[in-house]
């Protein structure tokens, strides 16, 4: 089930014949493109009277932040992860690069950032339904910028996602989770996803800790955003940072680091590659 809007049943008059559930009524509407799909978690532009979820992401400071810093993305291409429902494209979209390749594994997030594309007419990007490490292994194009917010605690295998997708980028923005063993102690709620496994796994020769997690069966909503597998890992702090660098980004700078949201400690962070000497 791909999680469409159903309408009661209406019964039949005498006058008038049933229409078909998969047909809309009423006056052709933004709204009624929005109502087609359920478990969506962003809200639109207040000035289009939409109602949708309630995360104002089409404003988000982090993407703001990551732009400003960045500089411009004007004709350049863009790799975007992990869309959700297309906020974060409205904004690269509103600087103008050449291209965003939009990679969305979860089929209701892309059905929703197709609508969101109609909705906010975001031209110069493609959202493509599938798994991001296919895409990174298989394309070989070099990205200007990347943007990686909300996904790298969502992988199964996050250590070889960095890994990858360095390969495929100059410069990437992420906000993640992480492990903090000083600021989640072993009787903060915030552990009681995860199982008490951690294993080390090599990158590049490096060794890299992974916290196994699960997500208790939250997929069963039509809102869930998670990743594609239910166990995945969670990489400490410290390992996120030497991974980047060893992949060649020795320009880091973390925007925010908080170490009590709810979820789990988390930061921002633009990690750039500096141009080759000629």
């Amino acid at each position: 089930m791909l999680g469409f809007s159903r309408r009661s049943p209406k019964k039949a008059s005498k006058n008038s014949l049933e229409i078909f559930d998969q047909y809309e009524q009423a006056k052709p509407a933004h709204q009624n493109a929005v109502d087609a799909l359920q478990g969506w978690n962003c809200a639109f532009p207040p000035a289009l009277k939409l109602t949708a979820g309630k995360l104002p992401l089409y404003a988000d400071d982090r993407i703001a932040w990551a732009l400003q810093t960045f500089g411009s993305i004007k004709g350049k291409a863009v790799l975007e992860v992990g869309p959700l429902e297309g906020m974060h494209t409205h904004m690269l979209n509103g600087q103008r690069p050449a291209r965003i390749d939009s990679i969305e594994a979860n089929r209701l997030c892309f059905l929703r950032c197709l609508i969101t594309k109609q909705i906010l007419n975001i031209d110069t990007a493609a959202f493509m339904l599938g798994d991001i490490q296919a895409w990174l292994t298989e394309h070989e194009e070099v990205y200007d910028f990347a943007l990686a917010s909300g996904v790298l605690y969502h992988m199964p295998d996050p250590g070889e996602f960095l890994r990858l997708l360095a390969k495929r980028c100059n410069a990437v923005f992420i906000w993640t989770h992480f492990v903090l063993e000083e600021a989640m102690p072993a009787d903060d709620v915030r552990r009681l996803p995860f199982s008490g496994k951690v294993e080390t796994k090599m990158i590049n020769d490096i060794p890299v800790r992974y916290y196994e997690r699960s997500y208790h069966h939250a997929n069963a909503n039509a809102s869930f955003c998670g990743g594609m597998k239910d166990r995945h890992f969670w990489m400490h702090r410290d390992d996120i940072l030497t991974l980047l660098r060893e992949f060649g980004f020795n320009e880091i700078t973390i925007r925010d680091e908080d170490l009590s949201h709810p979820g789990g400690p988390s930061f921002s962070l633009l990690a750039r590659k500096a141009p080759a000497n000629t």
